[in-house]
């Protein structure tokens, strides 16, 4: 057994906790006793010295009565006065004895008590000694065996805590395992209403495309006036909405030339030159639009011709140059016509700083007219078609997304109601 000890903060030596408190218990133990002791004794002297005193007392009140008789005796015959004289003596003589008498036998009585009392005090302290001792040894055991049921319950917390732990990690094990499970069944699940649905979308679309088919067959039977005039007032409704310091002017009917004159102007409002837009709305390509547009491009005369168009030639997918004319798709219409404007103002802006020098004029036309210009253009315009088609992909994802996000939380609002 490991002893309870404590080290002096004086010396630096060990105490034993149990021998310092049991030399305490017994110190106080021996006081307190020795101070009873002591009270009881003076509380028998007193005892006994009040009896002693009581018994005297009761003597010299026989004495006094019978001196009082006595004297009565003594004036009642002056000759018996020497022999009351002599009994006064005696009986003082007596009274003084029986005093020294009194405190001899207290002084003894007093000795006897003391040692009775010391002797009954010694063995009582030494009975508390015993009894705090047993008691010390009987703490010590328990604190032994309080310490043996710690350390018991110490290695059984370990052992449990162990089990704990792999009853928690076969727990997350087996939680794992069912969340992959039902992960797999729910993928399964919905994959499977996902693949239903998008049959029954792809039914639907493929439905909707017959009908948007035979609605569109049914439309275009109508006039294709109408349907150029739309697609004319659509692109005036753009160029005029994007550039709004141009002057947008729609060709007036039975005019001969194209559907609408775009004059550019630059931030000072200064005449930079113009574009002549035609627009078809038809189901098929005809190379003939483009002389015919090169006709009205030289009578109007404009710097450049535009043909927009649903119908792109062979080898055209979304804009291109054929004979001198650019030919552009719906959706890349403006970003061609701010490329266009754009380097009609930059010429301007050269061929005003070169005014009266014929070779430059040519220089600038041959840059108009030639490769170099038109694949500049070509660059500028197919890498401003590629943002707008990627932002446009962007925003579909991101539409999915949030769909997508929406039904979820549709699903989690049903599941928690």
């Amino acid at each position: 057994m490991e002893s309870d000890n404590i080290k002096c903060p004086q010396c630096g030596t060990k105490i034993e906790v149990g021998e310092v408190l049991a030399r305490q218990i017994a110190g106080e133990v021996e006081a307190r006793l020795r101070q009873e002791a002591d009270a009881r004794l003076k509380q028998a002297v007193a005892s006994a010295q009040e009896q002693e005193r009581d018994v005297v007392r009761l003597q010299l009140k026989d004495m006094e009565s019978q001196l009082s008789e006595k004297n009565k005796a003594v004036q009642a015959a002056e000759a018996k006065e020497l022999a009351l004289l002599a009994g006064q003596r005696e009986l003082a003589a007596r009274a003084k004895q029986l005093d020294q008498d009194v405190e001899k036998r207290l002084a003894v009585r007093e000795q006897e008590l003391t040692k009775q009392i010391q002797e009954q005090t010694s063995k009582a302290a030494a009975q508390q000694l015993d009894a705090l001792q047993q008691a010390l040894q009987s703490r010590d055991a328990a604190m032994d065996e309080a310490r043996t049921r710690e350390l018991a319950l110490l290695k059984e917390k370990a052992v449990l805590e162990d089990k704990r732990k792999d009853m928690e990690l076969d727990y997350q094990r087996k939680l794992t395992e069912e969340r992959q499970q039902l992960e797999k069944q729910l993928i399964d699940k919905y994959a499977s209403e996902a693949d239903l649905k998008l049959k029954e979308r792809d039914k639907q679309i493929e439905d909707l495309r017959k009908s948007l088919s035979e609605a569109k067959r049914k439309s275009e039977q109508g006039s294709m006036e109408t349907q150029g005039e739309a697609l004319e007032l659509d692109l005036e409704a753009n160029l005029t909405s994007q550039f709004p310091h141009d002057s947008i002017a729609p060709v007036p009917k039975g005019i001969r030339g194209a559907d609408i004159i775009q004059t550019v102007h630059n931030e000072s409002m200064v005449d930079c030159g113009s574009l002549i837009w035609e627009t078809k709305n038809t189901k098929a390509w005809n190379n003939a639009w483009i002389d015919k547009l090169k006709d009205d491009q030289r009578s109007i005369g404009a710097n450049l011709a535009v043909l927009v168009s649903t119908e792109l030639p062979e080898g055209v997918t979304a804009f291109g140059q054929l004979d001198g004319v650019w030919v552009t798709s719906v959706a890349a219409c403006i970003p061609l016509a701010m490329t266009l404007r754009q380097q009609l103002v930059q010429v301007a802006f050269a061929r005003s700083a070169s005014e009266g020098k014929s070779e430059k004029m040519e220089m600038v036309y041959e840059y108009l007219s030639g490769d170099a210009f038109r694949h500049k253009v070509e660059a500028i315009v197919e890498t401003f078609v590629g943002m707008q088609e990627q932002l446009n992909k962007e925003k579909r994802a991101y539409a999915r997304l949030w769909k997508e996000r929406e039904k979820q939380i549709e699903r989690i609002i049903e599941n928690t109601a």
